[in-house]
């Protein structure tokens, strides 16, 4: 494991840069690992998220404007077309009208959805590790495979997010720093930086198409009502529907990222579905991992 680990250290630090947040990954990987019986399942199951985290962040080494060309000005001309809404004569987004006429209240409501969507998917997974092992393996695969279609999609169709046009129009500007946009006003309402200190982590501003903070609650809700979660599902389906919202009235997303979000997570979930249980090899390695962490 020692080996693995620096491994991991200084791959990192070459590729990537070194950080405290990959120390801090492999203490607590070693923590629960040699700490208990119990742990050391929790952490070997909770792996598959972590080998998220590190693609995301690996993805800094190759962006994704590097590889083709990002939409800009198409999907704003594409979004305004579909779903504008006129004001005073003047067509907008959905992104700019709320620009215009956010509220104090809401401003607040999104982010408190957006703060939800790692602990929520995370404490759902943990609820699931110690409940029902398969249907953990099979949420939390989900989520990685829904990741994997979008992290795809990226590579495939760099896009600009709405806060982009307004701070810089339709140029393309490379290695733009990450923006909390609309989140800002909730920073400033409680006097905090704490989505500031997110978005200055993040990989490529120009991944905003699809939104995966909108297929996560989704994958979150559809196993919730797969496992019969009853009143909590109540829970799940609002936050669901807030970050749906919050992400454009924030102008971290257009609806058309949404849409296209909310469909990654359905493919995905359809997917992976299908797999484990029509594929002989991974429903092995699925019996298999089960064993590993029961």
């Amino acid at each position: 494991m020692a080996i693995t680990a620096f491994a991991y250290l200084g791959l990192s630090a070459l590729l990537v840069g070194f950080k405290t947040d990959q120390v801090f990954l492999v203490v607590v990987f070693a923590l629960c690992y040699f700490l208990t019986p119990i742990t050391r399942k929790l952490i070997l199951g909770f792996s598959i998220f972590i080998v998220y985290w590190i693609i995301f962040d690996y993805m800094k080494v190759v962006p994704n404007y590097r590889v083709n060309d990002v939409h800009i000005q198409s999907l704003y001309e594409a979004e305004k077309h579909l779903f504008g809404i006129r004001v005073d004569g003047v067509l907008l987004t959905p992104n700019e009208y709320w620009q215009h006429f956010h509220r104090s209240f809401l401003d607040v409501a999104s982010g408190i959805f957006y703060l939800t969507w790692v602990p929520v998917p995370l404490g759902f997974a943990a609820y699931l590790f110690f409940k029902n092992k398969k249907e953990f393996l099979y949420f939390s695969l989900t989520f990685l495979l829904v990741n994997l279609i979008g992290f795809v999609i990226y590579y495939v169709y760099p896009a600009a997010p709405p806060w982009y046009v307004a701070e810089h129009g339709f140029t393309f500007i490379r290695d733009t720093p990450g923006n909390t946009a609309g989140l800002s006003r909730f920073d400033v309402f409680f006097n905090t930086g704490i989505f500031k200190s997110i978005y200055e982590k993040s990989s490529n501003v120009f991944a905003a198409m699809p939104s995966l903070h909108s297929s996560y609650p989704l994958i979150v809700f559809y196993y919730g009502l797969r496992n019969r979660l009853g009143a909590i599902n109540i829970l799940f389906a609002t936050l669901m529907l807030g970050i749906w919202f919050s992400a454009v009235y924030t102008s971290h997303h257009y609806v058309l990222d949404v849409i296209a979000g909310i469909l990654c997570a359905i493919t995905g979930i359809r997917l992976f579905l299908l797999m484990a249980t029509k594929n002989k090899f991974i429903i092995k390695i699925l019996d298999n991992y089960r064993t590993v962490i029961s």
